[in-house]
């Protein structure tokens, strides 16, 4: 078990109470300080060799709709229900994604490409057009004003990643007349692919390509792509579980993705995530003594577009919807190269898209304060839409969580601040066969486990406060009123 000076002074020397079965001998109240002191990063690190197990006994991954993913709602279930919760495994649709033959041919040049998920199919005999690249900016990609004036009506267009969703890229495309679109990857590595969030979002064929063939794919030139894509419709799960003590009309509900993309088994993205979370559950247990209830979610089909955490959102009635006092996420949080970000609830940053709904400011700082108290100096990260926290800003509902870098790129500064790798993306191993338990970071892994129970225990005790958020009633639904669904 992994503590740190300041929560063991905060302790009250009082030993969190697990799995009790009588709702009514509760032991000491649960906190921020002595949940997080209860965590053990070993036990943790445990959950992760059984998910990697579980893959290698797979194929190699934990993806939707295959037996790795059932078995690793089999395991996170046994595990809950050992810890005495009750334990919901709804279903909900999912479209699964396949390719075949994906190939591209750049005068006379073959160029390795990934259809991203969703994307539609070139015609049969693949698609032949003029490959014009868009300039690069601060947005790449991801506005009608980025083409400045390019004629692009029946081309392949080549945009950098980065800055906002793929869907966006295809779609402002797909608008000036693209035939097709590639999205040149923006760190160095293995070509890593992405989503467009939904068979409804796809509009044109659209392929990722490594960093290095995106920098000489600029000469432009003639382009031939082929995409042979198809959609299957399958029924996947959600697993789901709530604390029968604490108040059922102001939730704390936390969450991460259970499966992995097909490449690989999903260790850092997102065992470490679940690992995590499960660590808490058990430390907290079933009958916890707190003031609110703790939900806890682990998603299916993530990779694929939210699919899960959309489904259970757009499920709920405005009476449950309005009983969620906050979502916190935990994807990805031991990353190789790992960084320390929080959230940005408030849009301090000003990158990408705006604040959170009401209260998740209130989260950022908590985090931050954490995190600080743990010895990290963490950054923000922007609400970019990719995680399972989507689906809860847009009906309004607060959000936070903590995240170690994806496929971006580590900064010197924050190398200086954090150490690792500058120059690296904060996990090279992103979507690949390496996302592996051998490359996870564990001391990166520790802090943020310890710090995930201090942000559970904390709001499980209260949600008021300057970094509360709106409580039940008229000031939630104010706060509420007129977003999302």
């Amino acid at each position: 078990m992994r503590m740190t000076v300041g929560f063991v002074a905060a302790l009250t020397g009082a030993l969190v109470l697990s799995g009790c079965s009588d709702p009514d001998d509760v032991g000491p109240p649960v906190d921020g300080p002595s949940l997080a002191a209860a965590i053990d990063t070993d036990a943790v690190i445990g959950d992760l060799a059984q998910l990697q197990r579980i893959a290698d006994d797979n194929g190699g991954n934990r993806a939707a709709g295959t037996p790795g993913y059932d078995a690793s709602v089999d395991y996170v279930v046994d595990q809950l229900e050992q810890s005495g919760f009750d334990v919901d495994t709804p279903e909900f649709a999912v479209d699964l994604f396949h390719a075949t033959t994906q190939t591209l041919q750049v005068s006379g040049r073959q160029v390795p490409v990934k259809a991203l998920t969703y994307s539609p199919p070139t015609p049969a005999g693949g698609l032949t057009a003029r490959l014009v690249p868009v300039p690069s900016d601060d947005t790449p990609g991801c506005e009608d004003t980025d083409y400045g004036g390019l004629d692009v009506a029946g081309a392949v267009v080549l945009v950098d990643r980065g800055a906002c969703p793929f869907a966006q890229k295809q779609r402002v495309a797909a608008e000036r007349g693209a035939a097709a679109i590639l999205v040149a990857d923006n760190v160095d590595g293995d070509l890593t692919g992405g989503t467009l969030g939904s068979k409804d979002d796809a509009r044109i064929p659209t392929g990722a390509v490594g960093k290095a063939d995106g920098a000489t794919l600029r000469q432009g030139g003639d382009a031939t792509l082929t995409l042979d894509t198809t959609v299957e419709s399958v029924k996947s799960r959600n697993v789901i579980a709530q604390t029968r003590t604490g108040a059922s009309d102001n939730v704390v509900m936390v969450g991460a993705h259970l499966d992995s993309v097909p490449e690989g088994p999903g260790v850092n993205d997102d065992g470490s995530g679940v690992a995590t979370l499960l660590e808490a559950a058990r430390q907290l247990g079933a009958t916890p003594n707190v003031t609110n209830a703790v939900r806890f979610a682990f998603w299916g089909a993530e990779e694929v577009g939210l699919d899960g955490s959309t489904a259970y959102v757009d499920g709920l009635d405005d009476a449950a919807r309005a009983d969620i006092a906050m979502y916190l996420n935990f994807d990805m949080v031991g990353s190789h190269n790992a960084g320390y970000f929080v959230y940005d609830g408030d849009d301090s940053d000003r990158v990408g898209e705006g604040p959170g709904p009401e209260g998740s400011a209130g989260i950022e700082r908590t985090f931050d304060a954490i995190l600080l108290q743990l010895g990290v100096s963490p950054d923000g990260t922007d609400f970019d839409g990719r995680s399972d926290y989507g689906p809860f800003i847009a009906a309004g509902i607060p959000a936070g969580g903590l995240f170690t870098g994806a496929e971006e790129v580590k900064t010197p500064v924050q190398a200086g601040k954090w150490g690792g790798e500058a120059g690296a993306g904060f996990d090279p191993n992103y979507h690949s066969a390496q996302d592996t338990l051998a490359n996870v970071d564990r001391t990166a892994l520790g802090v943020n486990a310890e710090a995930v129970g201090y942000g559970i225990g904390h709001y499980a005790q209260s949600i008021d406060g300057p970094n509360g958020v709106p409580a039940a009633g008229d000031a939630r639904s104010g706060a509420r009123a007129g977003t999302g669904k």
